[in-house]
């Protein structure tokens, strides 16, 4: 039934990332050192992901997109700019090391307005319900091996990094379940608007 289900048109299943990208600059020192771990530690994972702060992750209908996305534009508009600032290296034992992101507060006050605004709508079913990440980070590798987790995590514990930028907006992504590629669906701005104005536009 759900391959029949996923053949009809806007019944196709996605998975969806909403993220925090850092500009371009600091986007491709992420990615050297994503591609030093991956040479170093034989860790494909650490090759392909793409360098971002993922505020949530879920899979959806296709045909739910537009409303989730009205209802993310909304919050985007609400939303001040911030700085984000990385530094070091930590982990989840294990199977991840990830950059540290310090200014954790308004990452998770960002989520929480999404949360409340959109995890009805994010919700398949009671087996695929939306992850809101509340420990912001940017992950240099994860699914590692216990030998890669070990090796690497002696090496950057005792590494630095720091980087900055100004979030002054969020990216929605997709794909196809089974897919590797992300595409984006669309950029959210951070207009710090009045409720008032944000409803106005809205449902002009």
């Amino acid at each position: 039934m759900e391959n029949n289900i996923q053949m009809l048109p806007g019944y196709r299943i996605n998975e969806y990332l909403l993220v925090l990208s850092p500009p371009e600059e600091l986007w491709n020192r992420i990615v050297k050192i994503k591609e030093e771990f991956a040479e170093i530690y034989q860790s494909a994972h650490a090759r392909w992901g793409k360098p971002h702060i993922t505020l949530a992750t879920f899979v959806q209908y296709e045909m739910m997109e537009a409303r989730i996305v009205n209802r993310l534009k909304a919050v985007g508009m609400g939303q001040y700019p911030f700085k984000a600032e990385l530094r070091d290296y930590s982990s989840f034992p294990s199977h991840t090391i990830y950059i540290n992101v310090v200014t954790k507060v308004p990452v998770q006050n960002l989520i929480k307005q999404v949360r409340s605004e959109t995890q009805r709508l994010m919700k398949l079913n009671e087996e695929n319900k939306p992850h809101f990440i509340m420990e912001p980070h940017v992950t240099v590798a994860r699914k590692l091996q216990p030998w890669q987790y070990e090796k690497a995590w002696l090496a950057y514990s005792n590494k630095h990094f720091t980087g900055r930028f100004i979030a002054d907006g969020m990216l929605l992504l997709k794909r196809p379940q089974n897919e590797k590629a992300y595409q984006i669906v669309q950029r959210f701005a951070f207009q710090n608007l009045p409720v008032a104005t944000i409803q106005g536009e809205l449902f002009i």
